[in-house]
């Protein structure tokens, strides 16, 4: 086992390497991110302090939640909270801005997604202890008798809400992720995790069954969404005609 530790380290970084590079990816699309991601937005226009440090400081305040939860974080939570909103800065620093070309936003907004599920697989699969929302989750579980997936929509549909009202972006790609995000994980995370497949691949039942009920929430907002763009390009097009 220790032989394996300095590879499975290894894994773990790089695992929250590209699940910070693929939120960047979704933030730079522009059409909408996942809740917790949202929220993290909606703070820092508020407050201006870049989504980097806001994910680090979210992560730490759901790590102390975790207290009165009983929940025991692993290596890979504390790293989870320390390096993730680091790598989400570098992943932003890299990319350009696709903003006015729709089906490049799609395009970075897609691979994205597919990265982040894979991503999941990666660190998850080292089995050095769950990211701190997803511990939160567990730990209402276990602690209150909820379903995963009944905790897992109270708590993102509170943070998608006050994100949203804080002026994170809410779009239809929200709507995507909630619905898709599951269904990915639940391929991804028993491909990387050998042995571990099938609770793997029932926490990504268990993930999916949570999203539906998010996405019903994301739906109107990514309705707002679209419909704001199409007001935006009519009349971007009507102030190019009157030139």
């Amino acid at each position: 086992m220790l032989t394996r530790f300095p590879a499975r380290l290894a894994r773990l970084v790089v695992g929250l390497f590209l699940y910070g590079f693929a939120e960047a990816l979704m933030i730079r699309a522009a059409v909408g991110i996942d809740p917790w991601t949202v929220f993290a937005q909606g703070l820092s226009r508020v407050t201006g302090l870049s989504i980097g440090v806001l994910t680090i400081v979210i992560g730490a305040l759901v790590l102390l939640a975790w207290i009165p939860l009983r929940q025991k974080p692993g290596l890979g939570t504390v790293l989870n909270v320390l390096l993730l909103g680091p790598f989400i800065e570098v992943g932003l620093w890299l990319l350009p801005s696709p903003a006015g070309t729709l089906w490049l936003q799609i395009g970075f907004f897609t691979v994205g997604l597919l990265l982040l599920a894979v991503a999941s697989g990666i660190y998850i699969g080292v089995a050095f202890g769950p990211g701190p929302r997803d511990g939160l989750m567990t730990g209402i579980h276990s602690r209150l008798g909820w379903p995963i997936w009944a905790g897992r929509t109270a708590v993102e549909g509170t943070v998608l809400a006050a994100g949203w009202a804080l002026g994170g972006d809410v779009g239809f790609g929200t709507l995507a992720f909630a619905l898709l995000i599951g269904p990915l994980c639940g391929i991804t995370l028993p491909l990387f995790a050998g042995r571990s497949a099938r609770p793997a691949g029932s926490a990504g039942a268990r993930r999916s069954r949570g999203g539906y009920f998010v996405a019903a929430f994301a739906a109107s907002f990514a309705a707002r969404f679209v419909s704001r763009t199409r007001v935006s390009e009519a009349a971007s097009t009507m102030s190019a005609t009157e030139r």
